[in-house]
C-alpha cells in the first residue's frame, strides 16, 4: 500500500489532542473554545418535517440561506443567497477553501499566531507560510506575492485583537493590489463585549476574489455542526462541487434548528453575551490576582480566549507546563502550534474563559501561578 505524499504533513490537532482528557473528573478547562453548556438554547421540541429527512441541496436550505444573506447585509457584506454556502461546521470551510487554492509550495498569508486548526489544513496541503502582522500589514507588499490571505480580523484566535477600520481597509486594498484571495474566517463576530469595529474586511474588496465564513458553534451549539460562506461568484460553483464531493450536503435537522432559532429573534444571544462579558470581567480579575507578576496579556473585546505572554524569565517551555499542569487537573493551550513559524517563538498560553465556573477560575490559575513559580525556583 502507498499512502498519498501529503500523509507525510498529516499530524493531530493538538486542541483535540488536549480536548481527550478533558472529561476527566475534576479537570478545569482553559484548553479549546469551548462555549459554556448554560449558552445553549433549550430546545423543548422540534417539529420534523418527513422531507428533513431526505438527501438535500448541497448548497443548503433554501430559506436558511436567504436568512444568512439578509444578516449579512445588516454586516455591511451585500450578497444574494445564491452565494451562501451551508457548511458542516466552519472547520469544512477551511478544508474547502484549502483544496481549491493551495498546492505544496503554495504561499499563503496568515498572522502570526493563527487558528492552528487553519494552520494543520493549510501544512496538510502543502503552504508556504507567509507571516505577518496586524499592525504591519503593508509588509505583505514585500512578500512572494500569496495565492491566498488567511484573516481573523474580529477578535481574533488564539490573540484577541480586533482589527480597527484602517487596517481592515488596508488588508482589502492590499488584497486588491497582489491579486490573491482574501479568507475572511469570522465565527466570533457576535460575542462582543465592548465596542469595537467589526465591518467585514471582504466588504472592501473591490476587485480580488473572496470567501467570507462564520459559525452558528459559538453562539448557539457546537454540537450542530453548523456554518456557512459566502464569496464572490467566481468561486461559488468548484466550493460548491467540493462539498458535494465530500458530504453532499449538511445535515437538514441541524439547519431548521438553526433557523428556527434565527427567526425567533428573542433576548437568547444578548444574555449569552451579557454572561459572558461577566465570565471575562472576572477571569480578567482573577489573572491579576494570581498571574501577574509572571504574564502579560490585553482584555480582549469579544470572543472567548486571553492570550498570555509569559515575562522573562520565566518558563519557556509551556509544553512542559502542560504536561505539569495536566497532573494537578488544569487544562490549557501552548502557544507554540498557534505559530506558523517554528523559531522566534514568545512562550504564550490561550486560556479560555466561557467554559470553567468562576471557582474553576480561581482555582485553575492558582495552579498555573504555583506551576510557574516552583518551575523557575
Amino acid at each position: 500500500m502507498q499512502l498519498s505524499e501529503r500523509t507525510s504533513r498529516l499530524s493531530p490537532s493538538p486542541i483535540r489532542e488536549i480536548l481527550r482528557v478533558i472529561d476527566q473528573p475534576g479537570m478545569i478547562s482553559f484548553a479549546g473554545g469551548l462555549p459554556s453548556a448554560a449558552s445553549f438554547p433549550s430546545i423543548d421540541e422540534l417539529s420534523v418535517r418527513p422531507e428533513l429527512l431526505q438527501y438535500g441541496a448541497t448548497e443548503g436550505e433554501s430559506a436558511l440561506r436567504e436568512q444568512v444573506a439578509h444578516d449579512l447585509a445588516g454586516r455591511g457584506l451585500d450578497v444574494s443567497a445564491e452565494q451562501v454556502l451551508i457548511l458542516s461546521g466552519s472547520q469544512q470551510g477551511i478544508d474547502l477553501v484549502a483544496k481549491l487554492l493551495i498546492d505544496s509550495g503554495t504561499p499563503v498569508a496568515v498572522e502570526s499566531p493563527t487558528y492552528l486548526a487553519a494552520l494543520q489544513v493549510f501544512s496538510l496541503f502543502g503552504a508556504d507560510f507567509v507571516s505577518y502582522q496586524p499592525s504591519n500589514i503593508e509588509a505583505l507588499r514585500q512578500t512572494h506575492t500569496p495565492n491566498l490571505v488567511y484573516t481573523i480580523p474580529t477578535f481574533q484566535n488564539p490573540t484577541g485583537h480586533c482589527y480597527n477600520l484602517a487596517q481592515r481597509q488596508t488588508l482589502a486594498k492590499v488584497t486588491d493590489e497582489l491579486g490573491c484571495v482574501l479568507f475572511e474566517d469570522d465565527p466570533y463576530r457576535d460575542l462582543v463585549y465592548d465596542h469595537c469595529e467589526r465591518t467585514p474586511v471582504c466588504s472592501f474588496i473591490e476587485r480580488s476574489s473572496w470567501v467570507y465564513q462564520s459559525s452558528f458553534s459559538k453562539t448557539y451549539a457546537p454540537g450542530l455542526r453548523l456554518g456557512y460562506l459566502v464569496c464572490s461568484e467566481d468561486l461559488f460553483p468548484m466550493l460548491s462541487w467540493l462539498k458535494q464531493a465530500a458530504d453532499l450536503h449538511s445535515n437538514r435537522l441541524s439547519q431548521s434548528l438553526v433557523l428556527s432559532m434565527l427567526n425567533r429573534r428573542d433576548n437568547r444571544l444578548a444574555e449569552v453575551v451579557d454572561s459572558y462579558r461577566a465570565k471575562r470581567d472576572a477571569f480578567c480579575q482573577a489573572l491579576e490576582q494570581t498571574l501577574s507578576p509572571y504574564c502579560t496579556w490585553s482584555v480582549p473585546d469579544g470572543g472567548l480566549f486571553f492570550w498570555l505572554t509569559l515575562k522573562d524569565p520565566y518558563v519557556q517551555d509551556t509544553g512542559l507546563l502542560l504536561q505539569e499542569s495536566l497532573k494537578r487537573n488544569v487544562a490549557f493551550m501552548p502557544g507554540d502550534p498557534f505559530f506558523p513559524q517554528s523559531e522566534g517563538i514568545p512562550a504564550c498560553l490561550r486560556l479560555n474563559f466561557s467554559h470553567a465556573s468562576e471557582p474553576e477560575m480561581k482555582q485553575g490559575l492558582s495552579i498555573l501561578s504555583e506551576l510557574i513559580s516552583i518551575a523557575n525556583d
